[in-house]
């Protein structure tokens, strides 16, 4: 029986993988798209409709959580696993993100961040321990360091940032008590291809049981971020997980699994879905037009997920139109199950030796 977080490559073609991570909650084939449940749920979809689209892994977050209900509070009922009813493998991310996307109410030190809460207004210290000891109430699967995301194009506030994250990595190690939780290390850097190599070499080096990309998809160019993904994974160890951490986009995971991703986590199929977008591989569809009002066909003809075996575009407008909540169950259901049977697709084409093809042929790629 393999060991508790190991990682296994079964196949790879080129630089792309297929593997398994091992995790006391299942075990996760990888690439593999965890979509993201912010507040211990993932919007509009039950665990029930995530377990039959075939989701594996979902990602809650720290940061929410700690502010409500609080992590103290999910521990006495028993973690996140109990708690939202969801017996599959849970990622939680640091906060880290999160307090850098609130830069006009935190201030950040060599000790953590200091933030008022987004919901009553009230100070908080987030340095990396604390961030752990939520994180192991939270006792989610995988877990991660904290770490400074910062503005990718400025090269001297990045270099202070990649060095505070170092320090943070260390730091969060040293605070880890649970043996059943894997900790991720986080490469930051900016756009600086330097930089980046430094990083990854700095928190390789500490042994993490996978490796996250950090600090892109945050309006840097499609080539600037590919640049840094494969910068970043040429240095990082071979036979661990890499995690590119808030990318989901279509054209986006296949670029980066070309590049020897694993793993992504997105907020896109569900917040489009909220804002009446249905997403397909190559294009997103907006319900909202009226040119859907008569429209019999499914959103995506061939889609295999509940909504386009059973509901019409014309049906979705009108729910879209009327305001209907169901609305934004239906498309999540399709978005979550587009992006985790685009993933089935990529592990089979690797497995295959044909994910070149599959991306020239899906995507157009120029290889």
């Amino acid at each position: 029986m393999p060991d508790q977080f190991s990682f296994e490559i079964l196949t790879k073609d080129n630089h792309a993988r297929a593997g398994v991570f091992y995790t006391p909650h299942g075990d996760i084939s990888t690439p593999v798209f965890a979509p993201v449940g912010t507040q211990a749920t993932v919007k509009a979809m039950t665990p029930a409709e995530l377990e039959i689209i075939g989701a594996t892994l979902i990602l809650a977050n720290t940061y929410h959580l700690y502010l409500r209900p609080g992590d103290d509070l999910i521990a006495e009922l028993g973690g996140l696993h109990q708690f939202m009813h969801w017996n599959g493998p849970i990622l939680t991310d640091s906060g880290g993100f999160q307090v850098y996307s609130l830069n006009d109410i935190r201030k950040i030190n060599d000790q953590g961040v200091v933030f008022k809460s987004h919901i009553d207004g009230s100070a908080h210290l987030l340095t990396p321990e604390k961030s752990i000891a939520i994180q192991e109430n939270l006792g989610a699967d995988i877990i991660m360091t904290l770490d400074e995301c910062a503005s990718p194009f400025d090269r001297q506030y990045n270099e202070i940032a990649m060095t505070r994250t170092h320090d943070w990595a260390e730091r969060c190690l040293s605070a880890k008590n649970r043996s059943d939780q894997a900790l991720f290390g986080i490469v930051q850097g900016g756009i600086f291809p330097d930089l980046r190599t430094k990083s990854a070499e700095f928190i390789a080096s500490l042994n993490f049981p996978g490796y996250a990309i950090g600090g892109l998809s945050v309006g840097e160019s499609k080539e600037e971020m590919n640049l840094m993904i494969e910068t970043v994974n040429q240095v990082l160890p071979k036979n661990k997980p890499r995690y590119l951490m808030g990318v989901g986009a279509p054209i986006d995971i296949i670029n980066a699994v070309l590049r020897g991703v694993d793993i992504f986590d997105c907020v896109l199929p569900t917040r489009l879905a909220r804002h009446n977008a249905a997403l397909t591989w190559q294009e997103r569809l907006n319900l909202a037009n009226a040119k859907y009002s008569r429209d019999g066909k499914p959103i995506e003809p061939g889609c295999t997920c509940y909504t386009c075996q059973n509901f019409s575009r014309a049906y979705i407008r009108h729910l879209v139109m009327a305001k209907e909540m169901l609305a934004a169950t239906l498309l999540s259901i399709h978005n979550v199950h587009s992006l985790i049977h685009l993933m089935g697709e990529i592990r089979q084409a690797i497995i295959e030796h044909r994910i070149r093809d599959f991306a020239i042929k899906q995507f157009g790629l120029e290889i």
